[in-house]
């Protein structure tokens, strides 16, 4: 199928680590290359926003370590040191056209917490207002998986930040030039696939688990962050950073790398809730499954069993199968289980909502299928 990327306005380009270092460091003549491309669809009117990894990669090295970095504390230290590095070799490459580029840092906090999350788009619409470039990274000196803060990868992270600020485009560069169906650096008969409709389980199949030891991406970790954009109706490419002019080849619509289509676009609500980390679980009779399914509100009686401790407006698990946001903290959800919305004023006082959300509160993990 033909690329017509024509009505793309904002893009959202994604930089491994693999592509910016060599065992040497930082290679500053790539970054060079990327900044290239990028001032020059700037220069074509269009917004473009940048992800990019190396930060930890670049701190070990700067330490003199060659060999994976597996302990958190060792990671966050080597993140506080790589990211000012990282930071400075873009700025000289910016300012060498004229251009600003500004730091973002973000953990999954901003991104689940709907006011953060408001304002830190209203921030970066602000500075792409004024014709700065956002490189966006993770917070890796204060986010961690064990307390929940940690996005993963910057491969996901592209993905939530294309949703976020409603870009057209997700360019993913890498070391490689595509999915492929088998690893091309091991296998002659490797076929590149070009044109990807959905990522459903026979696309995983064909992707591996291999990132460098400093990043923790791999080919799999890209198909999800395509799979998030896909839902928020923004297409992916991904592609290798090793071509020349690679950005604006694909903007022109040229068969590079492997193109994911896009899906219905949701709206900003509805990805919020999709891409927020859930706080716990409320499970539901079949019943109660069938109206929610059927575009009605979730009653009380429906309810079985919570489990986790969550606030009211908080982003829940609804049975593994969707997420929601209730009206009522986890206590609150407990102790009306099971009972009629007519003894909900008894129970919790009057003036409160008597059912504990309503269908555009929820999302159906399949609704992009």
């Amino acid at each position: 199928m033909d690329r017509d990327f024509s009505s793309v306005k904002r893009i959202v380009v994604k930089v491994g680590t693999n592509l910016l270092s060599d065992h040497q460091g930082i290679d500053s003549h790539r970054i060079e290359k990327v900044v290239a491309d990028i001032v020059a669809l700037r220069q074509q009117g269009l917004q473009v926003l940048l992800v990019s990894s190396g930060a930890i990669g670049l701190g070990a090295k700067e330490l003199g370590r060659s060999t994976a970095v597996k302990r958190t504390a060792l990671r966050q230290a080597c993140a506080s040191i790589g990211q000012p590095i990282l930071m400075s070799h873009y700025r000289a490459a910016f300012k060498r056209h004229g251009v600003v580029c500004s730091q973002v840092l973000i953990t999954r906090s901003e991104l689940n917490d709907r006011k953060t999350y408001v304002n830190l788009k209203n921030s970066v619409q602000t500075l792409l207002d004024l014709g700065v470039v956002p490189i966006f990274n993770e917070n890796d000196v204060v986010s961690t998986a064990e307390i929940g803060t940690a996005i993963g990868d910057n491969d996901r992270m592209s993905a939530f930040v294309a949703s976020k600020v409603d870009a057209d485009l997700l360019v993913i560069l890498s070391d490689i030039a595509g999915l492929y169906t088998k690893d091309p650096r091991k296998d002659a008969d490797a076929e590149l696939l070009s044109d990807i409709p959905k990522v459903d389980d026979k696309i995983f199949s064909y992707a591996g688990s291999a990132g460098s030891v400093f990043s923790t991406g791999g080919m799999k970790t890209k198909l999800v962050a395509a799979r998030i954009a896909a839902t928020a109706g923004c297409a992916t490419v991904i592609a290798s950073g090793y071509e020349p002019d690679i950005l604006c080849r694909i903007h022109r619509g040229e068969p590079i790398g492997s193109h994911i289509h896009a899906d219905k676009r949701m709206g900003q609500r509805f990805r919020w809730i999709l891409n927020s980390n859930p706080t716990g679980t409320i499970w539901i009779d079949e019943g109660a499954l069938k109206a929610l399914r059927s575009h009605k509100s979730l009653l009380p009686s429906g309810v079985v069993k919570v489990d986790g401790i969550f606030q009211a407006g908080d982003v829940v698990m609804v049975n593994n199968i969707a997420k929601a946001v209730p009206y009522y903290n986890s206590s609150e959800i407990l102790e009306m289980a099971g009972c009629q919305s007519k003894d909900m004023p008894r129970r919790l006082g009057k003036g409160k909502a008597d059912v504990l959300f309503r269908p555009e509160d929820i999302v159906f993990l399949d609704y992009a299928d």
